[in-house]
């Protein structure tokens, strides 16, 4: 049976520095706005194309406490949890609620590598008991490429079964086909969101509710036609190409500085490094070039 309703598009926006390091809020403000005006459903903080894993607890208070009061209360702000002790892992949750955020993006602990089921599960079941009444709408974030550490199938349906209701969807940024056709089939009856781009028509085609991506800082109306309206994804993969061969995060930076007009975007937070010159004008011609042919 067809949806009626999905997640639709989430921006994982992008967290611009000033010059002196530290997040500036009316940049953050203003292109929060301008993902939302241009197609995004939510917006995501602190994720990792936001650079989450950087940004100290008062940072995210700030900015969480700035998007919340520029966005209209009808927007839902998700908040990334990418940290591996449970005492902070729970106090960023309950802040994230308490500042206006409606839903966690939540990686599981990642310094330990090679950890079975039953330590994951004690990992998030201890954050859970520890955020207590409060926790609420929990996407678990699947990004093995990052954190080394997969969240199986069968961990997503124990952690349903301990906690009816708190697990209200999975973020498969593996880029792996099989894995999302396994949450999918498995669970379904929430939402699966893709990180990879490329995969949206595939995705949306089998049950999936959309995607939280950082393509969507510079191009959400593209994405907004892919998830809503069945478009295709040529041009799209394309320039997702381009962005995955370097590095990530400070490639779409680049281009969200190149579509907002804004160079300052391009300012990454160690221990990122921005793209070299060359760099970044070879990625911004092959942009320009393959939306010119469109």
């Amino acid at each position: 049976m067809k949806k009626t309703r999905i997640f639709g598009l989430s921006a994982a926006l992008v967290t611009p520095f000033g010059p002196t390091g530290d997040p500036d809020l009316t940049r953050v403000v203003s292109h929060a706005k301008f993902v939302i005006s241009g197609g995004c459903d939510s917006v995501t903080l602190f994720g990792t194309t936001g650079e989450g894993f950087g940004l100290s607890s008062h940072e995210r208070r700030d900015i969480l406490k700035a998007v919340s009061g520029a966005l209209s209360k009808d927007t839902p702000i998700g908040v990334g949890i990418l940290t591996c002790d449970i005492a902070t892992a729970a106090e960023q949750a309950l802040s994230a609620y308490a500042g206006g955020a409606s839903r966690l993006l939540m990686a599981p602990p990642f310094f330990m590598k090679n950890m079975g089921d039953d330590g994951l599960f004690a990992w998030y079941s201890a954050v859970f008991d520890r955020i207590g009444d409060a926790l609420k709408n929990v996407i678990l974030y699947h990004i093995p490429s990052q954190t080394a550490v997969p969240i199986s199938v069968e961990l997503v349906s124990r952690l349903r079964a301990a906690y009816p209701g708190v697990i209200t969807g999975i973020k498969d940024s593996s880029g792996d086909w099989d894995t999302t056709q396994k949450y999918l089939a498995a669970h379904g009856d929430i939402s699966i969101l893709v990180g990879d781009e490329r995969q949206l028509p595939k995705a949306m085609a089998n049950g999936a509710e959309g995607s939280i991506c950082g393509v969507s800082n510079f191009l959400p109306g593209l994405l907004r036609k892919i998830i809503h309206e069945g478009a295709d994804a040529r041009l799209l993969s394309g320039i997702v190409d381009m962005v995955v061969a370097g590095p990530v995060t400070p490639s779409v930076k680049v281009l969200t500085a190149h579509v907002s007009g804004d160079p300052d975007f391009i300012r990454v937070r160690p221990p990122l490094s921005q793209l070299p010159e060359s760099a970044q004008k070879a990625l911004i011609q092959g942009y320009e070039a393959a939306m010119a042919k469109g």
